[in-house]
């Protein structure tokens, strides 16, 4: 038998994107909502699923939903948003659109891991920008490098994961005149945000702003998959020409068709989510040698002394699962915390203050 043909050159050396997803009881990991959706809804959602024809293709481009979406945010029309499975897949479509050979990416780690995974995938150049010691960004050090011309696409996450800080909206405004490069603002947890912080308001002024959002976070549908894209018509028109085809389910169409139609339903939850937030963070910050740095998402970053030990020792004796980043460079001795119920706040903060005490 002849040896197994190897496979791409450029995928060998990759290491497949680990959620670190294992089973707990306290599963707050993961930053899904700790609620399923509303009993009115889940109604609403299998009455329509009654009537549809699983034997029929879903509409490709998922046209309803994107008119419900561009009415939502005031768009001209549903050509200025396309659906994906996820934000992950228009994330990768917008690498295969906008990144490749002999084009760069400008990254401002530490974020979210996907987009330079994303850009070694595709072969696309990464500059990076590293982050302030706070996490904020170096806005004068990104301006003066998209200054140089050769930055074809950035990506810049508000709230950044796993950090929760926003990027300012006057610094984003900047960027966007200053350059011709696509800006893609990833805004999957802006629902968590204060007023003021989303880019949405700006979209008609620059074609070369792109908005990424998701049902996954604030609307509870992480197990739905399904995410979308607002930006120029010329911008969506590219990522259609590399998008998967079919690749958002009818089931999925019709789940975003009664949430979005519905999604002040989720205000309350929201504004939950956000006390907890802030309960959890005047917790954490009253312990010992822990410091919480602000967040506008529903998570938490928190330094830790030994934080590997205590992450593993948390899931091992108490079977409380948060995400470790303290082997993550920039992110040193780290742990994110899904904001979740109050029942599983205040089983992580038991489990945490034991690891602790026993480490005083």
């Amino acid at each position: 038998m002849t040896e197994l043909r190897p496979s791409n050159p450029r995928v060998a050396p990759l290491v497949a994107y680990d959620p670190k997803s294992l089973p707990a009881d306290t599963f707050i990991s993961a930053n899904e909502s700790p609620y399923d959706m509303d009993p009115e809804l889940k109604q609403k959602v299998l009455e329509r699923l009654a009537a549809l024809p699983f034997n029929r293709y879903p509409d490709p481009l998922a046209g309803k939903l994107r008119a419900l979406i561009a009415q939502g945010y005031g768009l001209p029309g549903p050509d200025c948003v396309l659906l994906g499975n996820g934000g992950d897949e228009l994330l990768m479509d917008l690498f295969l659109a906008y990144g490749g050979p002999e084009r760069t990416l400008l990254n401002t780690p530490p974020t979210f891991s996907v987009y330079a995974y994303n850009a070694l995938l595709t072969g696309t150049r990464v500059v990076d920008v590293p982050r302030r010691a706070d996490f904020s960004l170096d806005e004068d050090a990104i301006m003066a490098r998209a200054a140089r011309g050769d930055i074809d696409l950035l990506v810049i996450t508000s709230p950044n994961n796993p950090t929760g800080n926003v990027a300012n909206v006057g610094f984003l405004r900047r960027l966007l005149e200053s350059s011709d490069a696509l800006v893609l603002v990833d805004e999957a947890y802006m629902e968590f945000a204060d007023a003021g912080c989303s880019m949405t308001p700006y979209l008609g002024e620059y074609p070369n702003l792109l908005i990424l959002r998701t049902f996954s976070k604030a609307y509870g549908l992480a197990g739905v998959r399904l995410g979308y894209v607002l930006g120029d018509p010329r911008v969506i028109r590219e990522l259609g020409k590399v998008r998967q085809p079919y690749s958002v389910d009818s089931i999925s169409q019709v789940l975003g068709e009664v949430v979005f139609a519905d999604r002040t339903r989720y205000d309350a939850r929201i504004r939950e989510t956000r006390g907890e937030r802030a309960r959890l963070s005047a917790k954490l910050a009253a312990l010992p040698r822990v410091r919480v740095f602000a967040s506008q998402a529903n998570f938490l970053l928190v330094r830790v002394p030994d934080a590997h030990a205590i992450w593993q020792d948390m899931y091992e004796q108490d079977s409380v699962l948060v995400r470790d980043f303290s082997a993550t460079p920039g992110l040193e001795d780290c742990l994110r915390i899904t904001v979740g119920s109050p029942q599983e706040n205040d089983r992580f903060l038991q489990a945490l203050c034991k690891q602790l005490d026993r480490r005083r």
